[in-house]
């Protein structure tokens, strides 16, 4: 399993950084660094189902062992050692026989495990990053394992301080300390200093609530902004999901934030607090990889014509107080990011708008409410596709002919853009136009 993988990559550059000899094993670690952490305590960091941790031991057990934990220990250990490897003992291997309902990874195919891949695995699991979905991560970066190694003992410090708080939530807590490491205002004096994850009650105790998806996006393109990073992303539950590996281009992802940096600044926190995508995790792994069209802003296909996208709304967007110029902003940061951040298309855009109002203003029976100018106009902001813009714009220019030479640029453009492109084009046409009669009015 990739998480006995990734608990082998770590173990490595534990003892790198801390000069351990080769011979250092999981097994080692996990007694020495992770047990005392994650589980010799009533509470426990980790949650795997159906390992001895996540059961009860007999009395005896406790009494000969000295405590609950130890019992538990001592219950791994002599499954291990046993020898046959399950989604129990191994995380995030296939169960034990047929009768579990994760029996599908199951094979007759004779593996051989050594008890030091299962002992990586649980470090591997550790290394875990949550996100919403109920989705882990996991990604090879060493900067990014020591990081997260890191928050392990602040997670715990966080559970013993917080009272009420839910335990066994280590990915879920990662994706929080993720976003909060790799941020500009992180102190490594002082860790916790402006970092809130903001538990929820769910049945009467605290929780962490999973981070949206993108915020883990946004966070590693701050990091790692030149680099295409490649997570395996999963799912163990009752069923196992795997989603696979997963390409994180995020020179991309750095290119939305460009344009973001035009708007807002060095406030990142302001723009990906409120920027939602249409996209769940689940489907926009579906996409093949992540990058900007993953990042689709949610609520953006309602304003889109309706028919040149799946579920495009055709509504126009109302500019009527401060959230809904930071909807529009939002938008527009990632149409530009999608055409390349080509000012001259934005340019195009905000003539052609100008065009229409300009068009619709000139009618000479505006005062009897809508005209054919409104309904022409309107006709062309709800162009389906580049043949529909064109005969639209030129029912436009036989009404008013003053308009053929703007037109002209805007056709040239638009037979050089991408068809998949235009719905996108014909959107900022669409925004344009509603920013400009909301200050015009």
């Amino acid at each position: 399993m990739y998480t006995s993988y990734i608990g082998k990559k770590f173990l490595q550059l534990y003892r790198n950084r801390m000069q351990l000899p080769e011979s250092y094993t999981a097994r080692q670690f996990f007694d020495e660094v992770m047990f005392p952490l994650f589980f010799d305590d009533d509470e426990h960091l980790m949650h795997v189902g159906n390992s001895p941790f996540f059961q009860k031991p007999t009395a005896a057990a406790v009494k000969e062992s000295g405590s609950k934990s130890l019992a538990q220990l001592s219950n791994l250990r002599a499954k291990i050692e046993e020898g046959v490897p399950s989604g129990a003992i191994y995380v995030g291997f296939a169960a034990e026989d047929l009768r579990a309902t994760s029996s599908g990874q199951l094979t007759n195919i004779n593996f051989q495990t050594t008890s030091d891949e299962i002992y990586a695995s649980w470090i591997g699991q550790g290394l875990g990053i949550g996100v919403s979905g109920g989705f882990v991560m996991l990604i090879e970066k060493d900067e990014l394992f020591w990081s997260l190694f890191e928050g392990w003992e602040i997670y715990r410090k966080y559970l013993q301080h917080t009272p009420n708080l839910k335990d066994k939530q280590i990915e879920t807590w990662n994706g929080h300390w993720l976003y909060h490491v790799f941020g500009k205002n992180y102190d490594a004096l002082n860790p916790l200093g402006a970092f809130d994850p903001e538990p929820q009650k769910v049945l009467g105790k605290l929780a962490i609530p999973t981070i949206d998806w993108i915020k883990v996006i946004f966070a590693l393109s701050r990091k790692y902004p030149q680099e295409v990073l490649t997570a395996y992303a999963y799912n163990l539950s009752q069923t196992n999901t795997t989603l696979g590996f997963i390409n994180l281009f995020l020179p991309e992802v750095k290119r939305l934030k460009h344009t973001e940096g035009a708007i807002y600044g060095e406030d990142y926190k302001a723009f990906e607090s409120l920027y939602h995508t249409f996209f769940n995790f689940k489907n926009a792994c579906k996409l093949g990889v992540i990058g900007l069209k993953a990042l689709e802003p949610d609520k953006l296909r309602q304003f889109m014509p309706k028919g040149s996208i799946p579920f495009a709304g055709g509504n126009e967007l109302k500019l009527k107080k401060g959230d809904d110029f930071l909807q529009f902003n939002i938008f527009k940061t990632w149409i530009m990011a999608m055409l390349n951040n080509k000012k001259e298309l934005n340019v195009l855009a905000e003539q052609v708008a100008q065009t229409l109002i300009d068009f619709e203003q000139n009618s000479p029976d505006k005062k009897r409410g809508k005209t054919s100018q409104d309904s022409v106009s309107d006709a062309v902001k709800s162009s389906k596709h580049l043949r529909e813009f064109i005969e639209n714009m030129t029912q436009l220019m036989q009404k008013d002919n003053s308009t053929a030479e703007g037109f002209k640029k805007v056709k040239d453009a638009m037979l050089q853009l991408p068809s998949d492109l235009f719905p996108l084009f014909i959107t900022l046409i669409r925004f344009e136009y509603q920013f400009k009669k909301s200050t015009q009015s």
